[in-house]
């Protein structure tokens, strides 16, 4: 999810950056596609303007989907939830006693996302909570224990929303951090607005993390996968 402030409709955040068109599009034509309800998520949310680059791109939603699928959480969380996209690809996986805990901060957007998870048939699967994620982390029980989680939010808030998870992850219990490569823009040191800022220590306190293992893939706009070590 990019601040929608830096892009528009057709911005290149819908694929990986340094993808060209062409490119992009052999991949998708290689990839499970999107299902009925998905692709009528993808049409409506195509019509809230600028704001809609910040659903996240289809085949990182394939990509979730088989993540969460072979891991099986029984508990997982998604910090920012916008239209739905994302939650409704790791609902439609989890297990029959799976639950989903969606954090957001905006009714209006979330809405949408409600709407779609009753016509996908999970949203007896999935509980949201309109509050800053933190806050909501932090009364979660001391004994809960996460399996998945997929952070796709404000990017000042990522270092603190990691600390939240990383404590609480089961045993096999994996991390999803979307936009770690933030258009490219993590490596030219001119850059210095507060997101890629942020981005860029975020990156760097992971790869540093001795809790932890961590890949960064070049999927959508950078997705890093954490597990922890100890």
């Amino acid at each position: 999810m990019q601040n929608n402030s830096d892009i528009s409709n057709e911005d290149i955040y819908h694929r990986s950056f340094f993808l060209d068109e062409k490119l992009f599009e052999y991949i998708l034509s290689h990839t499970s596609s999107p299902d009925e309800t998905q692709k009528s998520l993808i049409e409506t949310t195509s019509k809230l303007g600028k704001v809609s680059a910040m659903q996240v791109a289809q085949d990182q939603g394939i990509f979730l989907y088989m993540l969460v699928a072979a891991i099986r959480p029984k508990f997982a969380v998604e910090i920012g939830t916008f239209t739905g996209y994302s939650s409704l690809a790791i609902a439609k996986a989890l297990p029959e006693d799976g639950k989903l805990l969606c954090c957001d901060v905006s009714e209006e957007w979330t809405s949408v996302a409600s709407e779609y998870w009753k016509k996908a048939g999970v949203d007896k699967k999935i509980e949201l909570i309109i509050a800053p994620a933190k806050q909501t982390l932090v009364n979660l029980p001391d004994d809960k224990k996460i399996d998945f989680a997929f952070i796709d939010a404000d990017k000042g808030g990522y270092l603190e929303y990691y600390e939240e998870i990383v404590p609480r992850l089961s045993d096999h219990g994996l991390i999803a951090i979307d936009n770690v490569l933030w258009s490219g823009r993590v490596i030219n040191q001119e850059i210095s607005d507060d997101d890629t800022v942020s981005i860029r220590k975020f990156n760097d306190h992971v790869s540093q993390d001795d809790r932890v293992s961590s890949v960064m893939l070049s999927i959508g706009d950078g997705i890093t996968l954490v597990k922890r070590t100890n």
